[in-house]
């Protein structure tokens, strides 16, 4: 069988544009695994969301679109070109929502010779709304379109050591200055996913510490894999334990999601005494609307109102050559398997 590889980021809307930003919107929130409701019901919350918040979004678009677009495309397409430097076979990328599409991904997959492909999400963590979604998408694509196609799924890499390490790595230099506080800033879910995503039906947010108990719920527990992670980073770090802590943020509409809440936490921090604050956003490899303005330009905001004093967003891994190595090695691993 001839192997090949393929990505699938997030997405981004194709401009800053009101249009524009209405169709990725509406592409992304009308994903029954995003806002997880009855169809009519999610139409008519994403028909009011659309109301205002295409307009909204686009400006903050506007503060990150780069000359050659936006930053997670664009980092994305970098990373598929140096990951496709270190192996022999195809490499492709999609994005779950908007350009490139999966469907041309695929496709371009079965033109090249490919039969049998590794599908690498780039989301760390599982998530019915993310890493779910993408598994769940680029099957049913491929079934329809090339179904001779046999798909081998990454798992998700939350506490692999090549990540970790390339995660820490990446953050190393800032982790050198004087700093108060680290901040790990991972995306936010809502509460109810965490349940759904539950194959015990008994042990997320049910049990006490639930996290911290072992639990085969943890495959699928995106709250566990996010503590997993930042236990792995500040273990091989350094960090002291009293020196850092985790908070969510991007959170939508007005059920409970995981909380702490990033945008209450970095204004208690700030008026707490923690002067000089770092944020990483592990659940993000990529630089994107979340990371640059939410983060690095609001978040730097409420941090500095409420009396802080210095403020850095460590970026994410992007194009750092120790998650291309780790990019590589998943390739590798799946291309030693005999057929």
């Amino acid at each position: 069988m001839n192997k090949g590889i393929l990505l699938v980021n997030l997405g981004s809307p194709d401009s800053p544009s009101v249009p524009d930003v209405r169709r990725y919107l509406n592409d992304f929130l009308m994903d029954g695994r995003v806002i997880d409701v009855a169809w009519p019901l999610r139409r008519f919350i994403v028909g009011m969301i659309l109301i205002m918040r295409p307009k909204e979004s686009g400006h903050a678009y506007e503060k990150i679109w780069t000359k050659d677009g936006s930053p997670l495309v664009v980092t994305s397409k970098h990373v598929q070109a140096a990951l496709q430097k270190r192996v022999s076979v195809p490499v492709e990328l999609a994005m779950r929502y908007q350009s490139p599409s999966i469907k041309f991904a695929v496709k371009n997959l079965a033109a090249k010779g490919a039969n049998d492909i590794l599908l690498i999400p780039l989301f760390p963590h599982y998530a019915m709304s993310s890493y779910e979604s993408a598994v769940v998408r680029v099957r049913e694509v491929a079934a329809k379109f090339v179904p001779q196609i046999k798909i081998t799924v990454q798992p998700p890499y939350y506490d692999a050591p090549d990540y970790i390490a390339a995660l820490v790595a990446s953050a190393a230099d800032f982790l050198k200055q004087d700093y108060d506080h680290l901040l790990f800033s991972y995306h936010g879910i809502p509460e109810r996913h965490l349940r759904k995503s539950d194959p015990t039906g008994g042990h997320c947010l049910q049990v006490e510490s639930c996290c911290e108990v072992a639990s085969a719920a943890h495959v699928t527990c995106y709250r566990a894999q996010c503590f997993a992670t930042t236990a792995a980073f500040v273990k091989l770090a350094g960090v002291p334990k009293e020196k850092y802590s985790i908070s969510f943020q991007s959170r939508l509409g007005k059920d409970p999601w995981l909380k702490p809440y990033t945008d209450y936490e970095l204004p208690r921090l700030a008026q707490e005494g923690k002067k000089r604050m770092l944020v990483i956003c592990p659940a993000f490899v990529s630089d994107c609307l979340e990371t640059i303005e939410e983060i690095g330009m609001r978040g730097c905001e409420q941090f500095m109102v409420a009396s802080g004093k210095e403020f850095t967003r460590i970026p994410c891994l992007n194009e750092h050559p120790l998650w291309i190595t780790a990019l590589e090695k998943m390739a590798t691993t799946f291309l030693a398997v005999k057929k």
